[in-house]
């Protein structure tokens, strides 16, 4: 497969060393910064184009990758559509779902793939469990957590589009921990009742979230906390906890690291302590998941299936991100419900 980048930044290096691992080609990149840009392409064999639309009417690109900052997504997608261009975003796939919406709709109506980046969804730790609890093996859930309790430095923060609302969508809950959000809502299903607070710049100069805790309730009646920050230092791995009737399952960074199960002769457990984790430093993740999304979304396009992360997934947990935001702002319990698109 043949790719092309929208926006350069480190993000982008990371997907375009795990698109050499499986053997796709980047063939073409562009950024509104072009020194960045033509320093990207020329690190990765790709030409340097001038504007995304340049770049989407391609015939060496098979699919886009845009890793821009969300309020670019919706313009990149209809790039695709025009140009019967798949296209996968970044995470979140938005700032909101007004937006997020008319994405899946422009897909649909397009015939093209829409994919959002949700590399979790493929670490050993989250297939391991996505098979065990769909097996029973933890028994009826009760509870399903995700503590995301990291830190950044003002440095990170000092752009203004970081950590705005019209830029990026909030702050810590939907940059950092919207990860662990999607991961939740893959293992353990829909939500339907949310309640959050936040702290609005706790420890940065930003105007949305660097601290919010929320409590829920899933729609098959367990309950779980999410807790997500980028003001707690010096930065600890994000952990996902999930009990049931015969026992309980820890993740901590993206390694299964506990698992404790009544009476279980099921698959052997994947437990390992070598967690990697982005707690302190954002590119100090595991290549491996990202390696098996974009390969997953690489067959996708070509065998016309949805991929396993698709625009409909990205909705769900932007819907749940968005519904805490508006609890900890109206101060008020809120339903969420069923995503029909």
């Amino acid at each position: 497969m043949r790719v092309g980048v929208i926006g350069t930044g480190a993000i982008a290096w990371k997907h375009a060393q795990a698109y050499k691992n499986i053997g796709y080609a980047v063939t073409a990149a562009t950024d509104r910064t072009e020194e960045k840009g033509r320093k990207f392409a020329a690190a990765w064999g790709a030409e340097f184009v001038a504007t995304p639309e340049e770049l989407s009417r391609r015939a060496d690109v098979d699919f886009l990758d845009v890793c821009t900052f969300p309020g670019y997504r919706l313009a990149a997608l209809e790039l695709g559509a025009r140009y019967g261009k798949h296209v996968l975003v970044q995470k979140p796939m938005a700032v909101d779902l007004e937006t997020a919406g008319p994405m899946i709709q422009v897909a649909r109506e397009a015939g093209i793939q829409l994919g959002v980046v949700s590399q979790h969804r493929f670490d050993d730790s989250t297939l391991f469990l996505k098979r065990a609890i769909s097996e029973g093996r933890l028994g009826k859930i009760l509870q399903a957590d995700a503590y995301v309790k990291w830190y950044r430095t003002d440095e990170y923060y000092a752009r203004p589009v970081k950590g705005s609302w019209a830029g990026e969508g909030g702050g810590a809950l939907i940059s950092q921990a919207i990860h662990q959000v999607d991961v939740l809502l893959h293992l353990i299903g829909a939500v339907d009742e949310v309640f959050g607070y936040w702290h609005l710049g706790a420890a940065h100069k930003i105007e949305s979230e660097d601290l919010v805790c929320a409590v829920m309730r899933y729609a098959s009646g367990a309950t779980g906390v999410i807790e997500a920050a980028t003001a707690l230092w010096p930065g600890y791995p994000e952990r996902i906890e999930i009990h049931g009737t015969m026992g309980s399952a820890i993740v901590t960074g993206d390694q299964l690291t506990t698992w404790d199960v009544r009476d279980d002769e099921g698959e052997p457990a994947p437990i390992s302590q070598q967690a990697k984790s982005g707690a302190s430093d954002p590119m100090a993740i595991s290549l491996t998941p990202f390696e098996r999304q974009l390969a997953d979304f690489g067959e996708a396009c070509k065998n016309g299936r949805k991929p396993a992360s698709s625009g409909i997934d990205g909705y769900r947990a932007l819907q749940l991100v968005r519904s805490i935001y508006t609890s900890c702002a109206e101060g008020r319990k809120v339903e969420i419900p069923a995503v029909v698109l």
